[in-house]
């Protein structure tokens, strides 16, 4: 208790107010400009953000298969899948030579050496289809074997 009979803001109020009351010059333009500044800092420091953590997926299992299909069953249906992928490339490439027709067709009206334009498309489609193949041979180690000898039995 002994302390704060010590200590008095009376007085320290009353010196800041009889030093504001004496006219200096841009003694306005000092406060409001500190004024701003604590203002600004407090807003800054008080300012909270929080990240959430993301929503939790909730899984929804669609069961598009039969239980007990059989294996005979399965092979069936690759074999349906497989047809339909195949004629859906067929579309596509039969599509994509039509577009080459027509640009062939357009560059002999316009007066375009086509052949050049169609090597330069087929060597990179080429080296395309190279590096793919190459990726899936780095990612997978899919290799030819060098002999027509069968794979050794694993039971020998």
């Amino acid at each position: 208790m002994r302390y704060f009979r010590r200590v008095n803001p009376v007085g320290g109020v009353a010196d800041f107010w009889s030093y504001i009351r004496q006219p200096q010059p841009y003694r306005w333009a000092f406060l409001a400009l500190s004024v701003a500044f604590c203002v600004g800092l407090i807003s800054i420091l008080t300012h909270e953000r929080v990240f959430m953590p993301p929503e939790e997926f909730e899984v929804e299992y669609i069961r598009t298969f039969a239980e007990g299909r059989t294996d005979e069953e399965i092979r069936q249906s690759n074999v349906e899948n497989q047809r339909r992928k195949e004629e859906r490339q067929a579309e596509l490439d039969r599509i994509e030579q039509e577009k080459r027709d027509l640009y062939r067709r357009v560059g002999a009206a316009t007066g375009v050496d086509t052949t050049a334009a169609e090597a330069k498309a087929e060597a990179e489609r080429a080296a395309a289809e190279k590096a793919e193949r190459e990726r899936l041979e780095r990612l997978f180690g899919e290799r030819q074997q060098a002999t027509d000898k069968p794979v050794a039995d694993t039971a020998d």
